[in-house]
């Protein structure tokens, strides 16, 4: 049928049914030649592909980098504990430079205060002017420098030397024929008023309080005290 259709083809062009039906043969055709190919069995083989081939790894490139990454990480934890170590060592310095501002800030003003209240207490001490006054002036200027001398031990030799004048002078006695005449309360003679005189004190040997303490002072050296003193001295 097929060899016939053909062969009337060639003569004349072929209509369109008779193309669809070349085509349905030629597709039974594919599908019988498909059949024969499938086993007996019903089952479809195929062929095995190719095997790949192995893959060769390398372990050392993995360990480089795990020990890069390491590394890293090591160094990236000693920078932070160095920064951190910084930090604590600069705050550590800070509080010592704190502490220490504190301890000298204290210390200022304790002696401020104490200075002050020593101030006050100058202001505040006052003695009367006559001869007790001036006795107790003078003791409490040696007890600052250590010149011993009791209350008694001085008014005692005040009273022999000078009776209490502030302003009395010897112009008989061989001092005074030497041109250093004794004078005032404890007849001190001007070479040891200026060698014994007593800074904070006047400068002047007819001051009482002055005249007292360069006299103690002098007495304290020779003797080792007014208080030892009986005569003349």
């Amino acid at each position: 049928m097929l060899k016939n259709i053909l062969s009337r083809g060639r003569s004349r062009s072929m209509t369109r049914t008779q193309k669809a039906a070349i085509a349905g043969v030629g597709t039974l055709g594919a599908v019988a030649v498909a059949l024969t190919a499938v086993p007996a069995s019903g089952q479809t083989t195929t062929s095995e592909a190719a095997p790949t081939a192995k893959v060769a790894y390398s372990t050392k490139q993995i360990k480089d980098v795990h020990a890069g990454v390491t590394g890293q990480l090591a160094g990236a934890s000693q920078k932070v504990a160095t920064i951190e170590a910084k930090k604590e060592a600069a705050a550590k310095k800070a509080a010592a430079e704190k502490a220490a501002a504190k301890k000298a800030a204290a210390k200022r003003e304790a002696k401020e205060t104490v200075s002050r209240s020593a101030k006050r207490a100058e202001v505040k001490k006052s003695y009367p002017n006559n001869l007790d006054g001036w006795i107790r002036e003078a003791r409490s200027i040696m007890k600052k420098h250590g010149i011993p001398g009791t209350y008694e031990g001085i008014h005692r030799n005040i009273m022999r030397e000078s009776s209490g004048n502030p302003k009395a002078i010897n112009d008989w006695d061989i001092n005074a024929i030497n041109g250093i005449p004794s004078k005032g309360l404890l007849q001190v003679i001007p070479p040891t008023f200026e060698a014994y005189h007593v800074a904070g004190t006047s400068k002047n040997i007819w001051d009482p309080v002055a005249n007292i303490v360069a006299a103690c002072n002098y007495a304290a050296d020779k003797y080792g005290t007014m208080d030892n003193v009986d005569s003349a001295y």
